[in-house]
């Protein structure tokens, strides 16, 4: 990171979640302490990079199912930073008339996004919090980019899990789930316990309390599924991430001990 970004307002010394997820995916848009928060993590969790890149490949699967059941507007809340394989280049890839919109909070994913889409009229970068549904649905950027009374792509990404109170994450999703129109679907990713202990659970938690996100709360299976109640899931159902419809060309991971993460994709009739 150059001193440029760093003008943006942003404090280099405490970690962002976007940027510990660009470091563990290989990128280089993170500060020093985003790579020592990242390194911690990995130390209580080993499997942790196989888990963002597990789930950087259910993106792509679940917006090409999408795109592919004739979806051709896509919603990506808490998009991060900008990578391989963003919502707009598989979405555009199956249907070229594709619009995407991505929002974020995070001031330097925002910077990145825009200037990498610049010339891109059909996709925008938003700046958005998740917390505040109904103010994101109700912006007029939003709804001059995404006719809600046309099937949407909602994709809620390795993001819920940042919300630690359960009935506040899942007003969230009911609040986003009500405006969508019959014929949209929603995809979600969601951090869960895997083999650790109470005490690596509770070190983690305190670990993200030092993250501009301030939380990191994994759930059950059933805890999950909760929020795909007002949606029919699409099989097989809510799985374990790589086993979402793995592709013959996707490579095996290894067993490593760390948490678990479970996708869906839910769709509305």
């Amino acid at each position: 990171m150059d001193m440029e970004q760093v003008s943006l307002g942003i404090d280099p010394t405490v970690p962002s979640v976007a940027r510990i997820y660009d470091y563990l995916l290989g990128g280089k848009d993170n500060f020093a302490s985003d790579r020592a928060a990242a390194e911690k993590i990995s130390e209580l969790t080993p499997n942790v990079r196989e888990g963002v890149r597990s789930n950087r490949r259910f993106l792509s699967r679940a917006v090409r199912f999408m795109a592919e059941t004739g979806i051709r507007q896509f919603l990506d809340i808490g998009a991060g930073l900008p990578t391989q394989e963003n919502v707009h280049q598989v979405a555009l890839r199956v249907a070229p008339e594709s619009r995407i919109v991505y929002v974020d909070n995070d001031p330097i994913v925002l910077t990145h996004g825009r200037a990498l889409l610049a010339d891109n009229r059909q996709t925008i970068v938003l700046d958005g919090d998740l917390r505040q549904p109904e103010v994101l649905l109700d912006d007029p950027r939003v709804s001059a980019h995404i006719d809600f009374d046309r099937p949407v792509g909602l994709l809620l990404l390795a993001v819920l899990h940042f919300i630690p109170e359960d009935d506040v994450a899942e007003r969230i999703v009911k609040t986003l789930s009500d405006r969508l129109a019959p014929g949209s679907a929603m995809a979600i990713s969601h951090l869960s316990f895997g083999d650790l202990d109470e005490d690596k659970v509770r070190a983690g938690r305190e670990l993200y309390t030092r993250t501009s996100a301030g939380s990191a709360t994994p759930r059950s299976r059933a805890q999950i599924q909760r929020f795909f109640d007002d949606f029919e899931l699409v099989e097989p159902g809510l799985v374990s991430t790589d086993d979402w419809r793995p592709e013959a060309d996707e490579p095996s991971l290894p067993a490593l001990p760390g948490v678990d993460g479970f996708s869906g994709v839910g769709l509305i009739r």
